[in-house]
């Protein structure tokens, strides 16, 4: 549901602090300015001669950065005179960390979405309407909303270990209530669950860019996280897939209904289980050594110099980001409500289909990480992120309209492929607005802008499910997709009105192509410098 966070949140890593702000570059002089005595006179590092000492890559850094900086494929320790450049190292151990919080990530994506792809056999069951069923949804975007700053906020100052217990702790106490809600006479037993574990995803959300630069090094930190984020997503997936194998629509036999959801709780509740025990003995907080330069820069600052409330006022003045808040929200609050509804919507043209319902949301999902990939790619290679953005809005446009007036041919083949191209372009605009808002937004926390995207994209989720409900149920799907093809249509307009600001684009590009001064060079060793937020937020101010 909220793969979207989970996806932008390594930008952190990708774009945080230089690798080590002791760094000496090369003077960009020509090779024959430079006087034949300066290397064969001079090896003093108080002269400008080279230090045999010192690590070759603060002599001079290669255009990737991030790349180079990495002391070879396992780590290692860099030399400076008189001192030691932090010790960084890679742990094996990181593949473990990453696959229990994919699992555990995966499973509470799962519980989101496993009521509404079966709603017609909950409502039967539990004797309730079907915008009952469809709050157990809206309620993972209204527990999101109020928690998410609390929940940034304790995995700032507490560590990874800890939010991480939280998640998959609650994750774990959610599924076992649900257990117990297996009477037709338990509906809020159920909801109160439902609600437990939408509690757990807030404490879920944050962590994939957490695990990805604590973990691991330069040259996978962006892998790492893509594959956090996909177990999110491959949750939906598999949320849209099983439940209406395992709960057939049995109305006429409420206890052997009641024996199947059975086991589809306890199912989850056992394997949550075993992914709680396995978080408390693989998670940690972070590895005995870093990474990477990046990270060892990063231990030494101080937290308090970090303003988050000023932070969140810069953003709110930004015109830009305002436009892109309000566009990503209608987009991506769309593609919620769809999800939510997409049972309601397919079993009113085809009556009996409920395991094609289901599995026309797994085309949705699957199709989506597809394009999810395929536009992150893209963005990287041509940095085109106004156009792009708009082109992907506009498409996704389209593709609602396309699955809108194409459901009335009852084809359920075709039906298959329009909701596929929908989900291509719908989830393959997530990373795009969040990479757009990233440079738009810099040196501002990528975290707090995500977290901003993320609170709007819950409110407009919450809004559009409600209202599309009613609409679906009082007048039919038509009126309810009309309605979000119109909003979708107002999202394309204020897209092309937000002013494209390369910001963080801009200071990359300047950083390497900008060479210290010679004067930076050490006189003698000392210890290194005292880092603030301020410089870690904004690389190009070690160049000045």
């Amino acid at each position: 549901m909220v793969a979207g966070e989970l996806v932008q949140e390594h930008l952190r890593a990708d774009t945080g602090a230089p690798d080590d702000i002791t760094v000496v570059r090369k003077s960009p002089q020509p090779e024959g300015a430079r006087r034949p005595a300066d290397t064969d006179s001079c090896s003093d590092p108080a002269c400008g001669g080279p230090d045999q000492h010192r690590d070759p890559e603060e002599l001079e850094v290669p255009p990737d950065e991030r790349a180079a900086m990495l002391p070879g494929a396992g780590g290692g320790e860099a030399e400076e005179a008189g001192g030691r450049a932090p010790e960084t190292r890679l742990y094996r151990w990181r593949f473990a960390v990453l696959a229990v919080f994919s699992l555990y990530s995966l499973v509470n994506a799962f519980q989101w979405i496993h009521y509404s792809i079966i709603t017609n056999v909950f409502t039967r069951y539990y004797g309730v309407t079907s915008d009952k069923v469809d709050w157990l949804s809206i309620v993972y975007m209204v527990a999101y909303i109020p928690l998410i700053f609390p929940a940034t906020w304790l995995l700032d100052r507490r560590g990874l270990r800890l939010t991480a217990l939280l998640g998959a702790g609650l994750n774990c106490a959610g599924a076992w209530l649900k257990c117990a809600s297996v009477s037709p006479d338990r509906f809020g037993v159920t909801v109160t669950a439902q609600v437990i574990c939408s509690v757990a995803q807030v404490f879920i959300l944050g962590l994939p860019s957490r695990i990805a630069s604590v973990w691991f090094g330069p040259r996978e930190v962006s892998t790492a996280c893509a594959t956090a984020v996909l177990g999110n997503q491959l949750g939906t997936a598999i949320g849209f897939l099983l439940p209406p194998v395992l709960v057939p629509n049995t109305s006429e036999d409420l206890e052997r209904t009641g024996r199947n959801i059975s086991i589809m709780f306890y199912g989850t509740a056992a394997v949550s289980t075993g992914l709680f025990v396995l978080t408390v003995i693989v998670i940690k907080d972070k590895p005995p050594l870093p990474p990477s330069q990046a990270q060892a820069v990063l231990l030494g600052v101080p937290l308090d110099d970090y303003s988050y409330k000023q932070s969140i006022i810069n953003l709110v003045k930004n015109k830009a980001f305002v436009l892109l808040l309000i566009s990503y929200g209608i987009l991506t609050g769309s593609f919620y409500s769809v999800s939510t509804l997409l049972n309601q919507i397919i079993l009113h043209y085809f009556q009996g289909q409920e395991l094609n319902a289901g599995r026309i949301g797994l085309t949705l999902v699957l199709a989506g990480m597809v394009g999810s990939i395929l536009c992150g790619l893209w963005l990287d290679h041509t940095k085109t992120y106004k156009v792009t953005t708009l082109v992907v809005y506009l498409l996704s446009f389209v593709g609602m309209l396309v699955f809108t007036f194409t459901l009335d041919l009852k084809n359920i083949y075709l039906v298959f492929f329009t909701a596929g191209v929908l989900g291509f372009f719908m989830t393959g605009y997530l990373p795009l607005g969040f990479e757009f808002g990233v440079e738009i937004t810099y040196p501002e926390s990528e975290g707090t802008s995500s977290g901003l995207l993320n609170a709007f994209a819950q409110i407009f989720g919450i809004i559009f499910t409600l209202i599309q409900g009613r609409l679906t149920t009082a007048f039919g799907p038509l009126a309810g997709n009309v309605f979000l093809s119109a909003w979708i249509l107002l999202g394309v307009v204020l897209t092309a009105l937000i002013k494209s600001d390369l910001k963080r684009h801009n200071v990359n590009m300047a950083t390497e192509s900008k060479a210290l001064s010679p004067r930076t060079r050490r006189k003698k060793p000392q210890r290194r410098s005292k880092v603030t937020w301020r410089q870690v937020r904004q690389p190009e101010l070690f160049l000045t």
